[in-house]
């Protein structure tokens, strides 16, 4: 399936949010991610981003669909994740 992932953390808590999840997708804005991912995978995921979170002041939001060619992606400005030669 392919997900969009984004996150709301407190500032103790983003960063181990952003390294987990760039684990499991790809990084494309401040605290979004976007790609392919199974079931299994994403159930991890969540699974073990509830154990970073507090879930009483932190969210996580994960927008799904069957494939990315169901989806029209527009940017519009800096495309944060460019690739480039450094990576």
């Amino acid at each position: 399936m392919y997900v969009i992932l984004m996150y709301d953390c407190g500032e103790k808590r983003v960063g181990k949010m952003l390294k987990l999840c760039r684990r499991y997708l790809t990084w494309i804005q401040n605290s979004v991610f976007e790609g392919e991912i199974t079931e299994y995978k994403l159930k991890e995921l969540i699974s073990m981003a509830k154990d970073i979170m507090e879930e009483d002041e932190d969210s996580l939001i994960v927008f799904k669909s069957r494939s990315d060619k169901w989806l029209d992606k527009e940017i519009v400005g800096v495309n944060k994740n460019e690739p480039n030669d450094f990576f």
